[in-house]
């Protein structure tokens, strides 16, 4: 058995079982990540759908996701892959693509717009080894990197996988410490953490999705948004006011269709009330 210090689980991992993630497993009594390049998705995605908006715009990304997570969204767009009985399926199938093949792939797609690879479509940082060891080679090769994360991780994977991160969109799935362990079994304070140091290396957008009747109150975009805009760089000077928010529109999905689609003018209001305080503030899915 060993412990697993990713994030605020601490799975202590029986040998050959795996952690909450489904993706980390006990190997020689050692924690190792089960999903090692081992591929489900693979596309060539406008920058934009990640969502980047502000980070080489009109561009496109190779977009590589595996199999895992350690949240719980119950409304997950990418549930056949994250955390359902399906994502299990995926596991037994998924393809190994090492990171010399991952690489050579990105710069095979250079030609046609690939400006390098973003993370994505699972949670990218339960396999932290993966992006560590592929983003050094698409640096290399005068490529980016993009992860695209729920934010769940010790600040040792930040470190450790920083170097090789260009740009990131990370979920600030909500303000509230209840929400997010009582409905995603996450750590808001986590999470916070994370962004706050995230900011200090590379390029960050941040994405919220309203649900109605959880996260939509103006007080708690309010809060939110002044968090955000006195977020501070390395060296001390505030940048959160110009730092990116998508508010996006929740559809009922998944184990959450017991509430309609967010309204477009909810959506709308709250873009503006988060305006208030930060200079760019998106909105997705109307």
């Amino acid at each position: 058995m060993a412990r697993c210090e990713v994030c605020f689980h601490h799975c202590e991992i029986q040998e050959g079982k795996l952690g909450f993630c489904g993706a980390r497993t006990c190997k020689d009594g050692r924690v190792v990540s089960d999903n090692y390049g081992r591929i489900t998705s693979l596309a060539l995605d406008p920058i934009e759908k990640k969502p980047l908006n502000r980070f080489h715009p009109g561009s496109l990304i190779l977009s590589v996701g595996s199999y895992g997570c350690n949240l719980r969204c119950p409304f997950c767009q990418n549930h056949e892959i994250s955390w359902s009985g399906q994502a299990m399926n995926y596991r037994k199938k998924a393809d190994y693509i090492s990171p010399e093949e991952l690489a050579a792939t990105a710069l095979y797609y250079r030609p046609s717009g690939n400006i390098g690879l973003a993370f994505t479509y699972n949670e990218p940082l339960i396999s932290y080894e993966y992006i560590r060891d592929t983003g050094r080679l698409i640096h290399d090769q005068g490529m980016v990197n993009v992860l695209v994360t729920n934010g769940t991780a010790d600040l040792h994977i930040l470190r450790e996988i920083g170097p090789y991160i260009d740009a990131m969109n990370i979920d600030l799935k909500g303000f509230a410490s209840d929400y997010y362990s009582r409905l995603l079994g996450g750590s808001l304070e986590m999470v916070l953490d994370f962004i706050r140091e995230a900011v200090k290396i590379c390029h960050v957008e941040l994405t919220t999705l309203i649900i109605p009747g959880e996260n939509d109150s103006d007080e708690e975009i309010r809060q939110m948004t002044r968090w955000i805009s006195r977020l501070e760089d390395a060296s001390g000077n505030r940048i959160g006011y110009r730092i990116p928010l998508h508010i996006s529109r929740f559809f009922p999905r998944f184990h959450m269709t017991d509430r309609d689609a967010t309204a477009v003018k909810k959506v709308y209001h709250l873009a503006a009330v988060a305006r208030e305080h930060l200079k760019t503030v998106y909105t997705g899915n109307c």
